[in-house]
């Protein structure tokens, strides 16, 4: 038993429409992927719903843009007018301008860790000097050990530029015994 024919037209009813849709959209998609595998061709399917969405299939020995380049050569016709492409220039030209930025910015930033190290090595150097000085100088290690006390004082108020204080929250109860 064999299926009646149906008339090519409009389907009236939305979800009727929806559900037909739907499904040839994935038996179009099937037979796509089934010539694909049984004859090895190249295919590419994309397909754009009255709603917006797209659905798409592409063999997967190649690519959509190849499928559209190879369209153009062998019709002949030009997809992409002369404003595409200039916009297409333009993109990979700021692409390349954008590499050149970023490869300039890691250069300045080693350049300035460059920078650091070799000013970390000279104050180490010359903290290692004053203290070796400090030590030859006087012979005296109590007063290195104070100096350096002291100054580790003046590092932490630097760091902590206010003093807190602890208040209670509920009174002392033993106190009032």
């Amino acid at each position: 038993m064999g299926r009646g024919k149906i008339e090519i037209k409009r389907i009236e009813n939305t979800n009727n429409r929806q559900v037909t849709y739907s499904k040839r959209r994935n038996g179009i998609i099937k037979k796509a992927k089934e010539i694909t595998v049984l004859c090895e061709a190249k295919v590419s399917l994309i397909i754009f719903a009255s709603s917006g969405k797209m659905h798409e299939y592409c063999s997967p020995s190649t690519t959509i843009s190849d499928m559209l380049d190879g369209y153009q050569k062998a019709s002949g016709r030009r997809l992409w007018d002369a404003k595409h492409e200039n916009l297409s220039n333009e993109i990979d030209r700021i692409k390349k301008e954008n590499d050149s930025m970023q490869s300039e910015i890691l250069r300045m930033v080693r350049k300035n860790d460059q920078i650091l190290e070799e000013e970390n090595k000279q104050l180490q150097y010359a903290l290692h000097q004053k203290e070796m000085g400090a030590i030859g100088g006087s012979g005296n290690m109590r007063g290195i050990h104070e100096e350096v006390y002291h100054q580790r004082e003046r590092d932490y108020e630097y760091q902590m530029p206010f003093g807190l204080r602890v208040q209670p929250m509920q009174p002392n109860l033993h106190e009032r015994m």
